[in-house]
């Protein structure tokens, strides 16, 4: 390192190895003009040739200092902008390691925002979970009811018909159906459809028995499945010839009568596995239905009641009709009369049109004080008793 002018300079920079040679040119010159000037002495008169090219030389040498003076000003120069350029960056990167700073701790701010709504939601879905797992609870001592309600025969009965007065409730109107209607015989239906006649009102019982289904659901092995399914059949085939003893009457109800089955499994195993049962069904005339098939087979049962109920209601109907028909014939003379007083009215309108304008050109010429086109005004006279009044 050298300091020139108060400016550090390094031995290893290509401008200052430079400047370094044109010293060392300089000096050399400088020492070959001393032992030229030496050698003069004794040659002065003899060397004007030597002392021209020496006084060359030296302005070449001169220029060479001014050319040094120049480079040490650039390198200066060159020295401030380098320090400029540094302190910029300096300043920069400053500038953004704050923004970088600043960005991370909105980044962190915001994360911190939405890890505690996350939280907050996580709370809320716990809850709903606590509450479902409540509901859960609840809903299997439901189920565990529900068993028991369906391992008792008489309560059994007793949910089949409250399954059965709410798809009928739904289906029927209130006044088409009684439930637990007693018959002439004796007997009590759990539902009974007042249809017109034919067919008569249809009887619809729900004390179906589950046990033989139950028993063979819960048989092992195909022997006790066997006799688990003959018991079944049995069971039904009692069941449905009671139904047609009890509850098709001759002259009170209906030809048929409806078998209901609380349970769309025990009516798809029925005729899944027991389509000879069905048939025997049919044949006494006991039409074996589920839920969803009841609510068809009722909603059918509807449209007839309204068909009927139209039949009834025909008369009424007709003497509304005439009413109706004597209403539009008075409608229509007064429409007639209304149109010929409109169509006067418009008459008179346009009458009135011609005296006002008649009566306004008289005006004007009266106010342009032109008497002599003004003509008398015929004045009618009009009698007592004239239709024109």
């Amino acid at each position: 390192m050298i300091e020139i002018g108060g400016v550090a300079y390094s031995l290893d920079d290509p401008m200052v190895l430079v400047v370094l040679g044109g010293g060392g040119v300089v000096l050399l010159m400088l020492l070959l003009l001393i032992l030229a000037v030496r050698a003069a002495g004794r040659a002065a008169r003899a060397s004007a040739p030597v002392l021209q090219h020496v006084s060359h030389l030296s302005h070449r040498v001169q220029g060479l200092s001014e050319g040094q003076e120049r480079l040490a000003g650039g390198l200066h120069h060159v020295t401030e902008a380098q320090a400029s350029s540094q302190t910029a960056m300096l300043e920069l990167m400053e500038r953004r390691l704050a923004e970088v700073q600043e960005r991370m701790g909105e980044s962190l701010h915001g994360s911190a925002r939405r890890t505690a709504r996350s939280l907050g939601e996580l709370q809320e879905r716990l809850q709903a979970i606590d509450k479902a797992q409540a509901n859960i609870t609840k809903l299997s001592g439901d189920v565990l009811s529900l068993q028991d309600i369906l391992s008792n025969k008489q309560t059994r009965g007793a949910f089949g018909e409250i399954q059965l007065r709410e798809i009928v409730g739904k289906a029927l109107p209130a006044d088409s159906f009684t439930l637990q209607a007693t018959l002439s015989n004796g007997r009590r239906a759990d539902c009974l459809i007042h249809m017109p006649q034919p067919p008569g009102p249809i009887v619809v019982d729900a004390k179906f028995p589950l046990e033989g289904y139950e028993a063979l659901m819960q048989a092992e092995g195909k022997e006790m499945q066997a006799r688990a399914a003959q018991a079944f059949r049995l069971s039904v085939r009692k069941h449905i010839r009671d139904i047609a003893a009890r509850y098709i009457i001759e002259g009170e109800t209906a030809e048929g009568a409806l078998m209901f089955l609380p349970s769309e499994a025990v009516y798809a195993e029925l005729h899944a596995r027991f389509p000879e049962v069905v048939r025997e069904g049919f044949e006494a005339r006991v039409w074996i239905v589920s839920p969803t098939t009841c609510m068809a087979t009722l909603n059918t049962l509807r449209a007839v009641l309204k068909d009927a109920r139209m039949k009834e209601q025909a008369g009424a109907i007709r003497r509304e009709l005439a009413l109706l028909y004597g209403d539009v014939e008075r409608l229509t003379g007064r429409v007639a009369n209304l149109d010929r007083h409109f169509g006067q009215a418009a008459r008179d309108i346009e009458e009135i049109k011609i005296s006002a304008d008649k009566a306004g050109r008289r005006a004007h010429r009266l106010d342009q004080f032109d008497f002599e086109e003004v003509e008398a005004p015929k004045i009618p006279v009009l009698r007592l008793g004239d239709p024109a009044e």
